[in-house]
């Protein structure tokens, strides 16, 4: 087992050891949600350049995978730094507005009301399968812009390759998630320049493929960086909500009181969604390259060595949290829509599609408490129903 699933490792981060090196390797986790915030408001020292993940090996130990060199030209929007990043999110942030979000509940809501009704079986539902895989793909394939038929295909290639951005990955999944990238590339290469002909031709498309192809065809932006960018948005952006819609329900499965008192206070919804967000982040964590020698509270980290930032560690902080491992619904940050946990990272880098992942988590759970006065999850991780 890799120490990062070691309940005695991870208690370590919260008793005194707030940055530990894993094995021999040049990677150093960090679960003390004061030192993460510290690293994110330290750029010019931890670059969000995705230079290396993690390859955990059937023996225990670690190994470095090289990704790509600090500053080359193929870091885009989530892991560029500086002006490049900004550039990139002043591209994908204006489909992601508050107001933007607020137009998109309809649509939303009509995407979970079919993923349910198609995926219920009388009294029994794959919650898994038919809404948390579904819903999520299917708003963000309309968010781009991209065909619905190729979403069994998008949603295949999502959740393959973004485990080289979750930070710790199989040999096994290495190979698949590699050949991931390379169809998922091809296919938003495509995309993009079909995108580009339709702009030539004036007729542009919708979404943020017709924003990136524009910014393309201003010359304001390359093919190569448009197409990480994209392949980013369909990953991170599908695979996220995923985890929040699968980690929300189980949580309420597993505590029935809570599932109770939501279904008889819907208005504690959102605040729920927040608690389960920071309890099981939807990222275990993400890496930042440490860029010259420098300290991080108490340790020394050298130049090229790797930060693995533990978000759902940091999330579970007690110096942070109250009863950090309990669920709270009167906690101030949860009822607050916009609480102080990880889930969606800290700072310059704070993911662009939070928004859209919240409203997703909130309508899903509301259509769920909606439908059953009680439900229990089985080991299938299908829900049985109790009307």
């Amino acid at each position: 087992m890799l120490a990062l699933d070691d309940p005695a490792f991870l208690s370590r981060f919260h008793t005194g050891f707030p940055v530990q090196q894993i094995g021999d390797s040049p990677f150093f986790a960090v679960g003390s949600w004061n030192l993460i915030a510290d690293v994110v408001r330290r750029p010019e020292d931890f670059s969000s350049n995705l230079t290396a993940t993690m390859v955990c090996h059937d023996d225990g130990s670690v190994s470095e995978f090289p990704v790509a060199g600090l500053g080359d030209a193929m870091h885009v929007l989530a892991t560029a730094d500086g002006p490049r990043h900004r550039l990139h999110r002043s591209l994908v942030m204006p489909s992601l507005t508050p107001a933007r979000i607020r137009a998109l509940e309809p649509y939303v809501a009509e995407v979970v009301d079919t993923a349910w009704s198609e995926g219920l079986d009388e009294d029994t539902i794959d919650w898994t399968t038919a809404v948390a895989q579904r819903v999520p793909i299917t708003v963000v394939t309309e968010l781009l812009g991209l065909p619905h038929e190729d979403i069994d295909d998008l949603a295949h290639w999502a959740g393959a390759t973004n485990v080289l951005i979750d930070g710790v990955i199989t040999p096994g999944q290495l190979t698949t998630a590699t050949t991931a990238v390379a169809e998922l590339t091809a296919y938003l290469g495509d995309a993009l320049d079909s995108a580009l002909r339709n702009e030539r031709e004036g007729t542009p498309g919708r979404g943020v493929l017709a924003d990136i192809a524009s910014a393309v065809a201003r010359a304001d932006l390359d093919r190569p960086a448009a197409v990480m960018i994209l392949l980013q948005l369909v990953a991170a952006g599908s695979d996220s909500t995923v985890s929040l819609l699968t980690n929300a329900v189980r949580i309420l499965a597993r505590h029935p009181e809570v599932a109770a008192r939501l279904r008889h206070a819907p208005d504690l919804i959102p605040a729920f969604v927040e608690e389960a967000l920071r309890l099981e982040s939807p990222f275990r964590g993400h890496f930042r390259h440490v860029v010259a020698d420098t300290t991080l509270g108490d340790a020394h980290l050298p130049a090229g060595s790797h930060i693995y930032l533990m978000w759902r560690v940091g999330n579970r902080d007690p110096e942070h949290f109250d009863a950090a491992p309990a669920i709270d619904l009167d906690r101030a940050t949860a009822r607050s829509g916009h609480g102080s946990h990880l889930a969606f990272g800290k700072g310059l880098h704070l993911c662009v599609g939070a928004g859209l992942a919240r409203l997703q988590g909130r309508l899903a759970i509301a259509r769920l408490l909606g439908a059953a006065t009680d439900f229990r999850q089985t080991a299938t991780r299908e829900l049985t129903l109790v009307r």
